[in-house]
């Protein structure tokens, strides 16, 4: 059965309002832009603003690597109270009198900083025996999720908006939950506390600078081409290593053959490449005239195609 709607194949870096489910939100955009497929790159909770990076036609092939991107956040913290959910979204289910100083929430932020074991939140989409923590938590179930290694690579309090409240920004890797960062954050410095404002900055390439609102796309798709309105699938991959091909290994590539890199021209271009690349323990992006032909890996001096792109 043919898919209803426009073939576009490309990204867009959507500000997603707050209010909205990151599904809802897609949805949304797909209507706007008349897509015929589309997903998305990284959850956004409902309360939450800011990058959710789209996939449309082709580019959802290339979802797992934003996926993996590096991200930063701005968020706010309510010191005194912890709910169920960490943010503020959740019932109250602790108090404290206690309110950190500037000098004791900058003196903790080191001890976040690197790789660090963090216990994601109850309420997540992680899967309990196949069933997602947030429907087991408000089922009434206690959720027990274990500890996993997340990297941060940096945190930084930007303002103290009164004694209740503190704004920090962080850049983090894949698999930080920001509301677990609040809550451990407040723990540390002998008090409890929530998240009331979360807004996602950056994913990779896909920034606040390249972002557009649903209320603009409405605006914009009335007198532009939706095709235009899109960021091109290579966005998403230009921290993956490049190997440039020629027309006729992008032929043999969507043939399904793989490319020999040991001969005199192929060569090289496998030098170039990475030590990490070359190997075969890193994805590498194969281009030809700019575009992106497949996704894939060097295994004994061949190019391998893991996903082929037809655009």
């Amino acid at each position: 059965m043919k898919r209803k709607g426009i073939p576009l194949n490309g990204w867009l870096a959507l500000d997603k309002p707050a209010g909205m489910t990151s599904t809802q939100a897609l949805g949304a955009a797909r209507r706007i832009l008349g897509a015929a497929k589309a997903g998305h790159g990284g959850t956004l909770d409902p309360l939450a603003t800011g990058i959710l990076p789209l996939a449309f036609g082709e580019a959802t092939k290339t979802v797992a690597y934003v996926m993996d991107a590096a991200k930063r956040y701005r968020f706010t913290i309510k010191w005194g109270e912890q709910t169920s959910t960490d943010d503020r979204e959740g019932q109250v289910i602790a108090t404290s009198p206690v309110r950190p100083s500037p000098e004791h929430i900058k003196a903790a932020l080191p001890s976040f900083v690197g790789r660090i074991m963090q216990t994601p939140p109850a309420y997540s989409a992680i899967k309990v025996d196949g069933e997602r923590a947030y429907d087991l938590a408000r089922a009434g179930e206690v959720v027990e999720l274990a500890a996993r290694e997340v990297e941060i690579n940096e945190f930084t309090l930007i303002q103290l908006d009164d004694s209740d409240h503190a704004t920090f920004e962080v850049a983090c890797g894949k698999g930080t939950y920001v509301r677990s960062l609040a809550r451990d954050l407040a723990v540390k410095l002998g008090t409890v506390g929530h998240l009331t404002a979360l807004r996602r900055l950056k994913v990779g390439r896909f920034t606040e600078e390249n972002a557009i609102s649903l209320d603009s796309l409405t605006q914009k798709v009335q007198n532009t081409p939706a095709a235009q309105l899109l960021l091109p699938i290579e966005t998403a991959l230009d921290d993956i290593p490049a190997l440039s091909l020629t027309e006729q290994e992008a032929q043999w590539l969507r043939l399904g053959r793989r490319i020999s890199l040991l001969q005199f021209t192929g060569r090289e271009r496998l030098l170039a490449l990475p030590e990490p690349a070359r190997h075969g323990h890193c994805p590498v992006v194969a281009l030809y005239a700019g575009k992106t032909v497949a996704l894939g890996e060097v295994v004994a001096g061949e190019f391998r195609a893991v996903r082929v792109l037809n655009q």
